[in-house]
């Protein structure tokens, strides 16, 4: 599974993205969760956010939905910082 995070907004509006790629992971079943369910709670067209606020599109094997901050689920919160962190 390919995962991808696009984050954008913030004070310095700079876009920010990174993707992992799943394939032979030991902890896949994880992120193939977090990411079914971040999905599942997206929306098709980006969110009105906040003034400052990040803005994210999750893609997960083409499948794309857009978040927001203040009003991401725990697992989109969990998937969106697990892939800035370890993603490329």
């Amino acid at each position: 599974m390919r995962i991808e995070v696009s984050r954008t907004g913030g004070f310095a509006g700079i876009e920010r993205r990174a993707e992992v790629d799943t394939t032979g992971r030991p902890d896949a079943a994880e992120w193939h969760t977090l990411a079914e369910r971040s999905l599942a709670a997206g929306r098709g067209t980006p969110p009105p956010g906040v003034p400052d606020g990040f803005a994210y599109r999750i893609t997960v094997d083409g499948r794309s939905v857009h978040c927001a901050d203040p009003h991401l689920t725990d697992d989109q919160r969990t998937l969106i910082r697990r892939v800035l962190k370890e993603g490329a």
